[in-house]
């Protein structure tokens, strides 16, 4: 019989370590009763996160920690800290464990499918979370939880639409930070976008950069951008982090966000609903890192050899300038 808390007590005490440094602000410790060993029939789960690129990763991370407690599933968590070879290896150590599921956030689309094919040998079941992959053989892992980026892409696109037709809007250069590459979050929020966009003469993507999701490096591409185009009118950004960035540079550059440049962002994260209310954002479209729950009901139904839906998305939507109910958005938890 494999060994139970002690491993589950290891890796929880590295998480709360890695943890530490970014604690969002206005939380505070709480005093939690002991914990009750959990049963020998317990769940086992492994999961490689990809790492702590910015207050959205955080919010995952303490989601799933959380929601494994609540489920009594035990969590062996590894943070890979934005490398492939780290999650192959930590996928590799999870099958060496023999723990009853895999799920993994893939940093990239490609590259997965020997040490998927090394579990699916194994006969561990392997459920994506947060980002697709490319595979040639879709059985080595039997399903995904997380946001469909097609959909934020188009409301991305239907808003920038939206708002030229009621304020009249024509010739609007737009830039673009786009995501890690060959990222599934990167790739199709830039097509469905792209899509929405399309043949209107109104507007012209006069470029993309990658930020890779990191705040410094939408920061660093954004003042680059400001100095190499003349009139900049539109910034579409493929996430918060690099979007947080991008404002310091616009008005480094003396110009105002959400006036001189209209900016469209995704993930939903506090500091970006603050933005929008203030009006240095204009549309914030929601990718909710809350997948916890759902990541556990699937692990334990996997787990007793039920079959579970191959694509699972959670409930988003849209904040936008022009919504009636703006200031009453609840407090978002990452």
């Amino acid at each position: 019989m494999r060994p139970r808390f002690g491993a589950t007590l290891f890796w929880a005490v590295l998480l709360t370590l890695a943890l530490l440094p970014f604690s969002l602000s206005g939380c505070a410790p709480r005093e939690n009763p002991p914990e009750e060993e959990p049963a020998e029939d317990a769940v086992l789960l492994g999961f490689s996160q990809l790492g702590w690129e910015s207050a959205w990763r955080i919010g995952n991370s303490l989601d799933i920690q959380a929601a494994a407690e609540r489920a009594g599933v035990q969590l062996m968590f590894d943070n890979a800290q934005q490398k492939q070879e780290n999650q192959i290896k930590a996928i590799r150590s999870f099958i060496a464990y023999q723990v009853d599921v895999i799920a993994f956030a893939p940093i990239v689309e490609q590259g997965w499918d020997t040490v998927l094919q090394e579990a699916k040998d194994a006969g561990i079941p392997v459920l994506l979370t947060d980002r697709l992959i490319v595979t040639e053989d879709p059985s080595l892992y039997v399903g995904y939880v997380g946001a469909d980026f097609l959909a934020e892409g188009r409301r991305a696109g239907e808003f920038l639409v939206e708002k030229a037709d009621r304020e009249g809007l024509t010739d609007l250069k737009i830039v673009e930070l786009s995501g890690t590459p060959s990222s599934s979050p990167m790739q199709q929020r830039g097509e469905a976008f792209r899509e929405c966009i399309a043949g209107d003469p109104r507007f012209e993507i006069v470029e993309t950069m990658s930020g890779d999701f990191l705040r410094s490096k939408g920061k660093e591409c954004m003042q680059e951008m400001l100095e190499r185009h003349e009139r900049i009118d539109v910034l579409f950004s493929h996430n918060d982090a690099m979007t947080l960035g991008a404002i310091e540079a616009i008005e480094e550059a003396g110009l105002r966000p959400g006036e001189d440049v209209i900016i469209i962002t995704v993930d939903g994260e506090q500091a970006a609903i603050d933005f929008l209310q203030e009006g240095k954002i204009n549309c914030v479209v929601e990718c909710t890192p809350m997948l916890g729950d759902i990541i556990m009901d699937l692990a334990k139904k996997l787990a007793a050899g039920e079959e579970i839906p191959r694509v699972t998305n959670p409930e988003e939507r849209a904040f936008t300038e022009f919504d009636e109910d703006l200031m009453d958005i609840p407090p978002r938890g990452y």
